[in-house]
């Protein structure tokens, strides 16, 4: 397959609906695995990096998840198609600085993918719409299973799975939900359940990972513990925060339509106006600015068929995305302002205004966690 191919679809996990999707974006996990007695990346010499490559691109390839899959080294992508993949949450930032002997091979649902020669030798991760923390773990397990059975691992009877950092050693695991909390930043909630997270072994994180800033209203929640922890058990506890974490903007979005409906409106209609009429926007601003337009659709404020539009520009108006279908030089700063505001003015044509002299009585948010399930 092709990544022209990838490129054109947006992607299961983006386009698909799931559990709680008006807040849970995406579910993630990702594992960090090294072959027995070869020198991790960072330390090994060019003909090592190739020869694992090919050892463990052999053996992925032939899973049974990805026939017909999209399998490219990364010496013979260019930085545009690396970034086009870093900004789909398909290999990390480090992983697209990478060239001679790394690789990454991909299913066509872009659920699955697997970047070689990373920091450790293999880090595979597979990802899906909505809350569905299991459903992904279950994906990714099953391909570690099926890969152990061709591949040496690296593997201590007592500190388990050895990787490259220490902070990985044990389960090799980390687990994440991307969420969107509009509601915990306006009511500046949000600091305070970071903290919390923090304080009980869990990370925020921005909206591209450790490092990242939270544009958008976008945040990461995710393990930092992986050793001394079973898989199942870093899931389990990571699935109670993010329902609690679901509860506390739930209450947030409806203590603002109580106490604050015309401020709430307020910035859902100039937000709309600035998006419909803007010539120039950067893209730290649009994905602010449609933070706010994801919201009015969860609140009813605009059709709920409208969302999956909403949601792909959050993709589509990243810099890499603007320029990947243009055959002209790299755009400046400036061109790609002028170009994302184009976009933006184009879909939102087929949405119509925002109902905002109409406020929501009762929410339209993702629903209360049952008791079994917080």
């Amino acid at each position: 397959m092709k990544l022209s191919n990838i490129i054109a679809n947006t992607g299961e996990w983006l386009s698909g609906s799931g559990p709680h999707d008006q807040i849970v974006v995406s579910s993630r996990v990702r594992l960090a695995r090294n072959l027995k007695g070869k020198p991790f990346p960072g330390w090994a010499k060019k003909a090592e990096r190739v020869a694992v490559l090919e050892e463990i691109r052999g053996a992925v390839i032939m899973l049974p998840e990805m026939q017909e899959a999209f399998s490219e080294k990364l010496e013979d992508l260019s930085p545009l198609e690396k970034q086009v993949l870093v900004e789909r949450h398909l290999i990390s930032r480090e992983h697209a600085a990478k060239g001679v002997g790394s690789a990454v091979v991909m299913n066509t649902a872009q659920t699955l993918s697997f970047m070689i020669n990373e920091e450790d030798h293999l880090r595979m991760q597979a990802i899906r719409a909505g809350l569905q923390l299991d459903e992904v773990f279950a994906m990714i397990n099953q391909a570690d299973s099926e890969l152990e059975e061709s591949l040496d691992f690296a593997f201590h009877s007592e500190l388990g799975y050895l990787t490259a950092c220490p902070t990985n050693v044990g389960t090799g695991m980390r687990a994440s939900a991307m969420l969107h909390l509009p509601g915990l930043v306006m009511s500046e909630q949000v600091n305070k359940i970071i903290n919390s997270v923090n304080k009980i072994g869990l990370a925020v994180r921005g909206l591209h990972g450790e490092g990242s800033e939270a544009m958008g209203n976008l945040f990461q929640v995710s393990n930092q513990t992986t050793l001394g922890e079973a898989e199942e058990e870093i899931i389990s506890r990571l699935n109670k925060v993010i329902y609690q974490i679901l509860e506390h903007e739930q209450n947030a979005r409806q203590i603002l339509l109580q106490q604050r409906a015309e401020t709430l409106l307020d910035q859902i209609g100039r937000a709309y106006g600035i998006l419909c009429h803007a010539h120039s926007i950067t893209s730290k601003e649009a994905l602010n600015l449609l933070s706010f337009i994801k919201m009015g659709v969860d609140l009813g404020l605009f059709p709920c068929g409208n969302r999956l539009q909403v949601d792909e520009l959050f993709i589509e108006t990243q810099p890499a995305h603007l320029q990947k279908g243009l055959q002209a030089a790299k755009l400046g700063s400036e061109e790609r302002d002028s170009l994302r505001a184009a976009l933006i003015r184009t879909k939102l044509k087929k949405m119509p205004e925002p109902e905002i002299g109409k406020i929501p009585t009762t929410s339209t948010t993702a629903q209360s966690p049952t008791s079994e399930e917080s």
